[in-house]
């Protein structure tokens, strides 16, 4: 059974996709959740581009990592979807069998109009849904620290 936490920076917008993707692609059984380092508050083209496909995140609430640490939270993957520098800072949850990297550019640095800003968007969605629904297939194919 997997049991993933995705951690970002604030929690507001890789971590939300790919937890929203791997919650609807996952076997029975299996779940994630998503944390930040420092919680922030929901990206608005994130919830516009998962909107896009039909995900409704908008209700979602930000979540910090060392809290679901201090709760006492175990998973059986911990997935970072920030640059190496921010996963660095993740807490070792107890039992945890594997740590993974992916870095995703992040859509709060993302400039220019509404609509560049919107296909920035959608490539980095796009990308995290494919690379979850690829480790959902083989999550043993995935290289861990």
């Amino acid at each position: 059974m997997l049991k993933v936490l995705f951690v970002c920076i604030h929690n507001s917008a890789r971590s939300q996709m790919a937890e929203a993707f791997f919650n609807q692609y996952a076997q029975a059984g299996d779940s994630a959740e998503s944390a930040g380092i420092e919680p922030g508050k929901l990206n608005a083209y994130v919830v516009r581009a998962m909107g896009e496909k039909g995900f409704d995140i908008s209700g979602n609430e930000t979540k910090g990592v060392f809290n679901l640490y201090k709760e006492g939270r175990t998973y059986s993957h911990i997935i970072t979807v920030c640059d190496a520098e921010a996963a660095q800072r993740c807490p070792i949850f107890p039992g945890i069998s594997r740590i993974i990297m992916w870095s995703f550019p992040d859509p709060s640095t993302f400039v220019g109009s509404d609509e560049e800003i919107m296909e920035q968007v959608r490539g980095v969605r796009d990308t995290i849904e494919a690379k979850v629904q690829a480790f959902i297939a083989n999550p043993l194919a995935e290289n861990t620290l």
